[in-house]
């Protein structure tokens, strides 16, 4: 059997290849709430758990937010959910977690916080090269108002798409 035959017949798996980005959760709420701009990569300091709870997708953004302490950035309100398996040797599901981040990039990010309105929320978490990613962006807090434009622009949007595909126009 030649090496090609051997790489065939292998069983599939599941899994993505490590060099893929899986995600695990995404903000939805941040998009809502935030006008984002384009999001940051960052790693994260976490404990034997924590990574596998990740991996379980047992993770809530919902909450959370970016803090600055100390000239480092940490990660705060992020749930994750503490592993079964882990018994007492489990993690603390709300603890704050420290971002990794280049110094350069700490400062610049705080530098646009320290304007009026800004914030830095995450957006979403994923698993690249089998580490635990975590991608942020600077956000500027909508009003209520703005958020009932954003709604109404894309419910107008799909609307008008619908009535082009089924070719429902007046010329």
């Amino acid at each position: 059997m030649s090496n090609r035959d051997r790489e065939q017949s292998k069983p599939a798996t599941n899994r993505p290849p490590k060099s893929e980005k899986s995600v695990v959760a995404t903000n939805r709420k941040a998009r809502h709430d935030y006008d984002l701009e384009p999001g940051i990569e960052a790693g994260m300091v976490l404990i034997g758990s924590e990574i596998k709870s990740i991996r379980d997708h047992r993770v809530n953004l919902q909450d959370g937010f970016v803090q600055e302490q100390g000239g480092e950035l940490w990660l705060m309100g992020v749930h994750i959910s503490p592993y079964e398996q882990a018994n007492r040797y489990n993690h603390e599901p709300l603890r704050p977690r420290k971002l990794l981040l280049h110094r350069g990039e700490i400062m610049r990010l705080l530098s646009r916080v320290r304007e009026k309105g800004y914030t830095l929320v995450p957006t979403q978490m994923y698993l690249k090269n089998g580490r635990a990613k975590i991608e942020i962006a600077l956000g500027r807090g909508r009003k209520q108002h703005d958020k009932r434009d954003v709604i109404a622009e894309r419910e107008a949007n799909r609307t008008m798409q619908r009535v082009i595909k089924e070719g429902r126009y007046d010329d």
